[in-house]
């Protein structure tokens, strides 16, 4: 006598099916709920980690400090800053975007993040997998000559470097840093050709600069100005597309190089599906916070310009400088080798 495969799933089990699709349901109406109730919560209820994807110290970790403190005010709740270095900035990102949407995890991102979706194999896309909150600061580089170089203005250090192909070196804080990739775009908007000299970071860049091994680099405002003072270093342009009110006497590259820009922005991200009243509040605190007189009065001493913004802005501007520097790196046939990240 055959037994048929309808037997083998008869009338016993459908209960079970039925009782699994009701425990679901539930589960998931539940699960709901849940939402509910943690949308119509207080913000915030316990401290808030704000990660830095840098060691402490640099401009990144500058921006988080000083604003974690004004926030720690306004929220009632410690902002705590959590650097997780690594990767040239890439581990700490991935944290927080794998963190939970409930807005207790922040990450603090400067211009590198977006160098590093152009150069890198990420395990998250840099523009979808994130909730943009908003804008902080912006600031320009200066492009910052050793004096012995006899070039006082764009036009000549172009006209230098075309004259002597390969013959100028300059310094960057590492591959893929935001100062070899906007010195990279200006070799490739003005035709030149120098040399990239990468260390493992803006000190013993600056060390080398100003010892005469190495020529120019497009430094930040608050490592460049002390030595434009005392002469060490001559400043001849900035990177952004505008003056900039640390260095109000540079003209920009643009001016020069029509179409160049490559400012240093610092952003504030959250994980993909933060409430949309999470992001408002970060918006009013932040808005708030950079505009205070002493906070303006510090972070204008770094060559930091206070900007605040909506979210589409931030997300239209990650979108925008990731296409762009994906660009430069096809164009420039950059390689990076990862296995030491």
């Amino acid at each position: 006598m055959r037994t048929s495969m309808p037997a083998l799933i008869d009338t016993p089990l459908l209960p079970s099916v039925y009782l699994c699709r009701a425990l679901c349901s539930s589960l998931l109406l539940a699960a709901g709920l849940v939402g509910v109730a943690a949308a119509d919560e207080p913000y915030p209820v316990k401290p808030i980690r704000l990660i830095v994807p840098f060691a402490p110290g640099g401009g990144t970790d500058v921006v988080a400090r000083a604003i974690a403190a004004k926030l720690s005010e306004a929220f009632g709740k410690q902002v705590i800053v959590d650097n997780r270095a690594g990767g040239g900035g890439t581990l700490g990102v991935e944290t927080a975007v794998r963190a939970l949407p409930d807005g207790y995890t922040i990450v603090l991102i400067s211009a590198s993040y977006a160098t590093n979706a152009a150069i890198y194999q990420l395990p998250y896309d840099a523009v979808r997998d994130v909730t943009a909150v908003t804008q902080i600061f912006d600031s320009a580089t200066i492009v910052a000559l050793h004096p012995g170089l006899p070039v006082t203005n764009v036009r000549e250090l172009i006209a230098y470097a075309k004259t002597k192909p390969r013959s100028l070196n300059y310094a960057s804080s590492g591959m893929g840093s935001i100062t070899h990739m906007s010195t990279e775009l200006f070799d490739q908007l003005a035709g030149t050709q120098m040399v990239h000299v990468p260390y493992k970071g803006t000190g013993p860049a600056m060390t080398e600069l100003l010892g005469g091994q190495i020529q120019l680099i497009f430094g930040a405002v608050a490592s460049v100005t002390p030595h434009m003072k005392t002469g060490r270093l001559r400043g001849i342009a900035v990177t952004s597309s505008k003056r900039s009110e640390a260095a109000p006497e540079l003209p920009p590259i643009a001016d020069t190089v029509p179409g160049y820009e490559a400012g240093i922005w610092y952003s504030a991200l959250g994980p993909r599906g933060l409430p949309k009243s999470v992001v408002q509040r970060w918006q009013r605190e932040i808005d708030r916070a950079i505009h205070l007189p002493d906070m303006k009065e510090r972070m204008a001493r770094e060559g930091f310009e206070p900007v605040a913004g909506s979210s589409e802005a931030l997300q239209n501007l990650l979108k925008r400088e990731v296409d762009k520097w994906r660009t430069v790196v096809k164009k420039g046939n950059i390689r990076i080798d990862t296995r030491g990240l």
